[in-house]
């Protein structure tokens, strides 16, 4: 997403699609191999919301991730399917240039199912991402990885997938999480037992996390994006009922095999192999992910819209709809985090955008917000200098 995968690659990165007039527009590398040139997003997209529509393939393979179907869960979307990020909502710097992530919050996700190349039944892989280590959540589950291709969780061993996150429904590691795992369907494995492992938890700003697997052998490693090497976590035989593994060759981002959709994380780079990598390819890969020089980006400007007569009472996202809620704690925080922007009254968002706009919200005029307050009338909170108001929510942070 923010750097092209080898300096013989200069296509485009991605691909996002503003609100105002439905266009696209091919975002690429400043350089060969470089860098993301996030000055021709900013361009297009100013003065309007953009979504990231397709991340594209730069294996040549063509095995380019667009939004996710339903599967056993659907999405928030119409028909079904899952969100798209939000193209400017996960900002950082690669080596003190601007780049942008993919910030997935619950109902977020990318999939492709018909590829072409990726490890089926108990071929080796490997799978390797550099994800936000301070944006994760204890929902199931932000995955990015080997999936089935019709998002049924009908057997086990048909994934295997880097999970990052605080979920402890079924392995869990030390501390309170977030940990690197491992989503194989059927469970989330922090090593080889169904349950504990010895695991630690992540405290890294931007973390690079490994899963990797051939027949009845697999690892999870993970380390500092920013410096230093790699730890092996694990590193042994697959868990009971999962040797020989059942891949399907699916390709997944953000959501689980059958698109649980209540994970969050943000996804800054990753690579799927065909075979199994050695510990030393893995060091280089992190040795050079280090030297790229992460660092946290420019945070864009939040607000939070408050009730007029109760002003501890805030509109909230939480699941999948807005509420007006007391709030109290950090997760109410981020729940109640929204950026305002314009656009103008002739342009109909597309349908995929809807999910977290003011289109499903009374206005009380151009740009006005109502809130229905609990036995009052509903009265204007908010007001925006120009034009109605986009929301898109998802503050930073939400765990």
């Amino acid at each position: 997403m923010r750097r092209a995968g080898t300096q013989a690659l200069y296509g485009a990165l991605y691909q996002v699609r503003r609100s105002s007039d439905n266009t696209t527009r091919d975002i690429g590398p400043l350089t060969q191999g470089g860098v993301v040139n996030a000055a021709t997003q900013d361009s297009f997209c100013a003065d309007t919301n953009c979504l990231i529509t397709v991340l594209y393939d730069q294996s040549g393979r063509g095995n380019h991730l667009t939004q996710a179907p339903p599967g056993d869960f659907a999405g928030p979307a119409p028909g079904g399917y899952d969100n798209l990020a939000v193209a400017n909502a996960a900002p950082v710097t690669i080596g003190g240039r601007k780049a942008y992530g993919v910030y997935i919050s619950p109902g977020t996700g990318y999939r492709n199912n018909k590829t072409n190349g990726i490890a089926t039944g108990d071929q080796p892989e490997g799978i390797y991402a550099v994800l936000d280590g301070t944006h994760y959540s204890g929902g199931c589950c932000f995955d990015y990885g080997n999936a089935q291709t019709d998002g049924k969780a009908d057997r086990q061993g048909i994934m295997e997938t880097v999970y990052f996150g605080s979920n402890n429904w079924w392995g869990s590691g030390d501390g309170p999480g977030p940990w690197v795992m491992a989503d194989l369907e059927w469970g989330l494995f922090s090593g080889v037992n169904p349950r504990y492992n010895p695991n630690p938890t992540i405290n890294h700003r931007f973390v690079t996390a490994i899963v990797k697997g051939e027949p009845d052998h697999w690892a999870i490693r993970s380390g500092n994006a920013q410096s230093g090497g790699l730890s092996t976590t694990f590193d042994g035989p697959r868990p009971n009922g999962y040797h020989p593994m059942q891949k399907e060759g699916a390709i997944l981002l953000g959501i689980g095999g059958d698109n649980s959709i209540a994970g969050a994380g943000t996804f800054d780079e990753g690579v799927m192999t065909s075979g199994y990598p050695t510990n030393a390819t893995e060091d280089a890969v992190q040795a050079n992910i280090a030297a790229a020089g992460y660092a946290a980006g420019p945070v864009t400007p939040v607000n939070r819209i408050q009730s007029y007569n109760f002003p501890d009472r805030y509109i909230r996202h939480q699941d999948y709809q807005l509420r007006l809620h007391q709030i109290t704690d950090a997760i109410g925080r981020a729940d109640a985090t929204f950026r305002l922007t314009s656009r103008p009254d002739t342009a109909e968002p597309p349908l995929h955008d809807r999910a977290h706009r003011t289109d499903h919200i009374p206005r009380t005029g151009r740009g006005s917000l109502t809130t229905p307050d609990p036995g009052c009338p509903p009265r204007a909170a908010r007001s925006a200098a120009a034009g109605p108001l986009d929301l898109d929510a998802g503050g930073l942070g939400h765990r």
